[in-house]
């Protein structure tokens, strides 16, 4: 970085290394936010099952409105396939439940399903599916662990969209700024404030707005609970204000110190996104349902 008495960022940048930038910024936030949703609890838990040397894929849910029934669904296994749903509540010493598996077509394709029964706003479920097929009993997924599905109630899609287009476009502002504060782009400063008010409209203002929605609680994260989500969007926040706080909103003469605190701002970001989504999120605790709680009071954080 140049620590020169010249301002770098009162230079323009060539054209071509303005479009690498963007380019990299693009598939930084790209590979970020795709890794971020595909690993976190509420993507289908996907797998595969062989039957007589075929393999079949499978996606089962883990995400479903609090007002319907959650339709889990194997691929067709072939004509003699029977299956089983087994399910309980989450923490729970409840005994598991089973449930036929129906052959069933939809959109014209044949498929195993059974329901899973509708729960309050941050319940959950667990559940595992057992298949004979092929002369094999299959346990769906293999091994001990079980399927976790989370219940949430309906958020206005104006709202959940303008909440997710925000906060991927403060992301792709954030990296653009943390790639020009590394070559000493001029642009860092207004590229910075842009990302610190995408994010406080994104994710300090909307985002509290979808979780009421979505689990009736506004904030969950510190200092009143530990949900992951809600204390990864702190951080960054506390982060990019430190960030835009340093920098200014004039230039200086030594912008050092500025630059290197954007590029700390892009990498806390790119850490905060590799995180899994919804780790520790809202969580409906059924002993205190069955002591007579609302279901709205009795949500605290998963652990």
């Amino acid at each position: 970085m140049d620590s020169t008495n010249t301002s770098p960022l009162s230079r323009k940048p060539d054209r071509w290394r303005n479009i690498l930038l963007w380019t990299l910024a693009v598939l930084m936030m790209l590979v970020a936010v795709v890794y971020q949703r595909r690993t976190g609890p509420t993507y289908p838990k996907r797998g595969e099952i062989t039957v007589a040397g075929q393999e079949q894929k499978y996606r089962l849910i883990r995400s479903e409105y609090s007002y319907q029934d959650a339709r889990v669904v194997l691929p067709d296994l072939g004509e003699g396939a029977k299956g089983t749903l087994y399910f309980k509540r989450f923490k729970t010493a409840d005994e598991f439940t089973a449930v036929p598996l129906a052959r069933e077509e939809q959109d014209g394709e044949i498929e195993l399903a059974a329901l899973l029964p509708r729960q309050p706003a941050a319940g959950k479920l667990e559940y595992y599916l057992t298949v004979d097929a092929g002369n094999q009993t299959h346990r769906i997924p293999e091994g001990p662990d079980n399927v976790v599905i989370r219940f949430k109630d309906h958020v206005p899609t104006a709202l959940l969209a303008s909440h997710v287009l925000l906060m991927f476009f403060a992301v792709l502002i954030g990296m653009r700024a943390g790639l020009g504060a590394i070559v000493g782009d001029w642009r860092i400063r207004v590229l910075s404030w842009i990302t610190f008010v995408g994010m406080s409209l994104g994710g300090m203002v909307l985002g509290p707005i979808v979780q009421k929605y979505a689990f009736g609680a506004y904030w969950t994260g510190f200092p009143w609970g530990g949900d992951w989500t809600d204390n990864k969007m702190l951080i960054m926040w506390v982060v990019w204000l430190i960030a835009c706080t340093t920098i200014g909103l004039r230039p200086k003469k030594k912008e050092l110190i500025g630059r290197v605190v954007v590029v700390i701002a892009m990498l806390v970001m790119t850490v905060v996104y590799l995180i899994p989504h919804s780790m520790r999120g809202s969580e409906l605790d059924y002993e205190k349902l069955e002591q007579g709680v609302h279901p709205k009071d009795a949500i605290g954080t998963g652990r």
